[in-house]
């Protein structure tokens, strides 16, 4: 039927007749027919309602609002209809009730807790809409709701909460965390302070592939009884609970709202590791997990939950990259140096193609003749944020990405042509080699024998000038292909190092049945000869210079030569030159420098310390 309305009839019909189908031709009475009709309906009306004045005073109420409210309707006449409802519990409501009540807001509608006489809470609904004009007054309308709100908690709790374990999920989390992360939650009371433990199992995912996703779930079930156990325990002297929750998978969150500090944050994390370590019995299987876990803990301002569980993930990666079974507390500084190296790794290919890395070259000197026979290439980054950077800032991430091998080539290159150009410049001097260092994943991932034959064709550099640096642990595991590679480079007659030798498998045996030519003793070694014989207050231990020397003369024995790094005083020198060391490379002779000094030592009659030191 058009231009009806929802809600009960304005007061204003209550005095005008209705019309029946057998009045319709008679004429109207003079006199209007009795309320009563309407009186008994909104009397016997299941929705409870009332009839307010506009001094918010109730006029009067049927018996379904009495018994809503556990009174008589004959007592709730004269009654302030605000307190009978609750509207004056917040200031909102309060206003928008009073502008109702003064014809200048159309309708209140809002949902009240209210306490009935017999002591148990129920939830209404409560809408309050204008009368006509004429009757200055208003119709509160009390629905109850207590059924729908206790679905509505039954549904949100399902929603918010895992079937596994029974723990709230990450929705409900990442509410409680927003929730406390609010100003208004830590400034008026409270630590203002806030902590998380992130953690992982570690060793979940062969028991879920190898016993089935039900042992698993009873297993996660078991964990998450342990947590709360460590949970209530931490709380029990303290206002409140950590919340735990399941966040996926096999991860878990314990969240700690006014945390203390740094050490109550450790207390919980220990507790936890100890409770899972102890082994489960699930269906009558003996089951041993371990956790990892990511400690963070700082204060509430300033922080989001976004950067908070960012800093809790890094924290668990680092537990897990540090061993597992362990918890580890956030660093900034180890956090800084990790968005460094990622702002690195992103960069660095593009960086080959600017043109942003340029070789310094470290002179490698005779030790009999303290001439420069040789020269190692190191690559520097000269990066427009960090400024320039050294090999193990950035070559660990080469290797990781695969950008070594274009950056290989490039140094290759470089090197072999800067070489020759010394070679040229100088052609009454012997000509000296350069020596490059090169990854094992550049011989995997590209034809490092073509890469050198092409580079020594383009440069015009004999071969016998190149010499090829790969580390101890990389050339002693080699077969296959990295085999059939090095065996090629020194069929052309380039030389093969190998660097920091003694401090990986050390097998000389082995080196008999490798194209090698060149050892190059780690300078942990060195480092014992360095003591001055006029200071007799320290002396070295002779197990030092006993090795180095077994070292030396079983290279000799099988046929290759030997340089000494790190050599940083003469009397270092010394030792090594009566022992039968060949070359040496360190401080003592010259820290890395730009080509054009290298042209500077060529010529001269010897090396002497500090000459090529910038």
């Amino acid at each position: 039927m058009s231009g009806t309305s929802e809600g009960p009839a304005p007061a204003a019909d209550l005095d005008r007749p209705v019309a029946t189908e057998s009045e319709i031709d008679t004429p109207p009475r003079t006199e209007p027919p009795a309320r009563a009709p309407y009186s008994s309906v909104f009397t016997a009306a299941p929705l409870a309602m009332a009839v307010v004045d506009r001094e918010g005073m109730v006029v009067s109420a049927n018996d379904s609002l009495a018994a809503l409210l556990g009174s008589a309707s004959d007592e709730l006449a004269g009654a302030v209809a605000a307190d009978l409802v609750d509207l004056t519990s917040d200031a909102r409501t309060w206003h928008a009730y009073r502008e109702v009540l003064r014809g200048r807001q159309s309708r209140l509608r809002c949902t009240r807790r209210l306490k009935h006489p017999d002591g148990h809470s129920l939830w209404v609904q409560v809408t309050v809409a204008p009368l006509p004009a004429e009757d200055r007054a208003v119709l509160l309308s009390v629905a109850d709701i207590s059924s729908r709100r206790e679905l509505q908690g039954r549904l949100r709790h399902l929603q918010m909460h895992d079937p596994v374990t029974r723990l709230p999920n990450r929705t409900l989390f990442f509410e409680r965390l927003s929730a406390a992360l609010e100003a208004e939650s830590y400034e008026e009371s409270g630590t203002g302070r806030i902590g998380l433990c992130y953690l992982d199992l570690d060793g979940f995912k062969a028991i879920n592939d190898t016993l089935g996703h039900r042992v698993g779930d009873r297993l996660l079930a078991a964990v998450a009884e342990r947590l709360m156990r460590c949970a209530e325990e931490a709380g029990h002297s303290r206002t409140s609970i950590p919340l735990v929750a399941r966040l996926g998978g096999d991860e878990f969150a314990l969240l700690v709202e006014d945390s203390t500090g740094t050490e109550q944050l450790a207390e919980l994390a220990e507790s936890v590791l100890e409770a899972i370590q102890d082994p489960f019995d699930i269906s009558g299987q003996r089951l041993s997990v371990s956790a990892s876990i990511g400690v963070v803990e700082r204060h509430a301002a300033g922080t989001t939950p976004t950067a908070l569980m960012q800093a809790a993930d890094t924290t668990l990666y680092w537990a897990k990259a540090d061993g597992k079974s362990r918890w580890t507390l956030f660093d900034p500084e180890r956090n800084a140096h990790r968005m460094t190296r990622q702002a690195l790794a992103s960069t660095l290919r593009p960086a080959i193609d600017r043109g942003e890395f340029r070789l310094e070259y470290q002179p490698l000197v005779g030790m009999e003749d303290d001439r420069l026979h040789g020269v190692e290439a190191l690559i520097r980054w000269n990066h427009p944020q960090f400024g320039v950077l050294t090999p193990n800032r950035f070559i660990g991430l080469a290797e990781e990405d695969g950008s070594i091998v274009p950056l290989g080539r490039w140094v290759l290159r470089t090197a072999c042509g800067q070489a020759r150009r010394w070679q040229l410049d100088h052609p009454d001097e012997p000509p000296i080699f350069v020596s490059v260092n090169v990854a094992v994943r550049q011989v995997w991932d590209s034809d490092l024998v073509a890469d050198v034959a092409e580079t020594l064709a383009e440069t015009g550099l004999a071969p016998h000038l190149l010499q090829l640096e790969l580390t101890e642990s990389a050339v002693m595991g080699s077969a296959g292909r990295p085999l059939q590679a090095l065996k090629a480079l020194s069929d052309m007659g380039v030389r093969i190092a190998i660097d920091d030798f003694g401090t990986g498998y050390s097998n000389l045996a082995y080196l008999s049945r490798l194209p090698v030519s060149v050892l190059k003793l780690d300078g942990t070694f060195v480092r014992g000869f360095q003591y001055d014989d006029r200071d007799t207050s320290t002396r070295p231990n002779p197990a030092d210079e006993v090795v180095v020397e077994a070292m030396i003369q079983l290279a000799h024995r099988l046929g290759l030569t030997v340089t000494a790094e790190c050599v940083e005083t003469s009397a270092q020198a010394t030792r090594l030159r009566r022992i039968g060391c060949d070359t040496g490379q360190g401080w003592l002779y010259s820290r890395p420098v730009p080509p054009d000094r290298i042209s500077e030592l060529l010529g001269t009659p010897g090396v002497q310390a500090g000459v090529g030191n910038p």
